[in-house]
């Protein structure tokens, strides 16, 4: 076989390869939202159909009207972006002051935050009900933003650390020279230099708080403070599974995480792949 019909198979055998794994992942999402238009009684047709005869929206009318999921979608969103903005910001000092400055001890605080994520999520939640329970921030959204944020900050921040390093020192020094403090470095010449970093370590903090289920169910009872994957889970009942109502409450609340990575995926991908390389 010559080279070019080699690199020919090769190609053709890559491209199945990717096309099956696109299809293991597209043809469950399609089929969310076909059974999100299908009525209750045609989920349990004996033979399964692709497209809804007759398309219903009865089971997005319930999404705001019966599930009440109006309010559990605003209180995810208001934990996620809290919880973001709190992540981001302690991410963004300590990652700062690990590669900027030489103190005792930072060796062992990097590996400090690398061993807290070998820690399984379900070994902590006794932990942080405990905590929350002592300072009266159990069933508070409060408290749901605090668990978040103290979840997510240690890989985060080996993110930004990774992208710090790729910022010369010598912007720092030069910017000393002509009298800047270090919070005016910081603030104005280095964080503009790693926002795609700080983009994708948003982003993956978002999307954590977003999905996470445990640590609501468990550290948040009362109904007008639950989150909406809580309230997708409780539409698996005992004795009945709503087949069309669940997928419909999915396919909303995929919606906006799909937006949001379509419109700044292009700073997801530069900001988890920037700090890869060292210069």
């Amino acid at each position: 076989m010559s080279k070019s019909k080699k690199q020919k198979a090769e190609l053709i055998a890559t491209y199945a390869i990717l096309t099956l794994l696109a299809l293991l992942i597209v043809i469950p999402i399609l089929w969310m939202v076909s059974t999100a238009f299908k009525t209750e009684a045609q989920t349990y047709y004996p033979n399964p159909r692709w497209l809804p005869d007759p398309f219903s929206v009865e089971s997005f009318r319930k999404f705001f009207g019966t599930y009440n999921f109006g309010k559990m979608t605003l209180n995810s969103l208001i934990t996620c972006l809290f919880a973001m903005v709190i992540c981001v910001a302690c991410a963004c000092l300590a990652g700062y002051g690990v590669t900027r400055f030489q103190f005792k001890g930072r060796k062992q605080l990097m590996g400090f935050l690398l061993i807290t994520q070998m820690f399984p999520s379900v070994m902590l939640v006794v932990p942080f009900y405990a905590v929350l329970s002592k300072y009266h921030l159990t069933n508070t959204l409060f408290g749901l933003i605090v668990v978040y944020a103290a979840t997510n900050v240690a890989f985060s921040t080996w993110m930004l650390v990774s992208y710090f390093k790729t910022v010369p020192i010598e912007l720092d020094e030069a910017a000393r020279v002509d009298g800047a403090s270090s919070f005016r470095i910081f603030w104005s010449i280095i964080l503009p230099l790693i926002g795609p970093g700080i983009a994708a370590v948003a982003m993956f903090v978002l999307f954590n708080g977003w999905n996470e289920y445990m640590y609501s169910s468990v550290l948040v009872s009362k109904d007008s403070l639950k989150t909406l994957t809580v309230g997708i889970i409780a539409l698996n009942s005992q004795y009945q599974i709503k087949w069309n109502d669940l997928m419909a409450a999915s396919t909303i609340s995929s919606l906006p995480l799909v937006i949001l990575f379509v419109c700044f995926q292009k700073y997801f991908i530069a900001g988890m792949t920037g700090g890869a390389v060292k210069s």
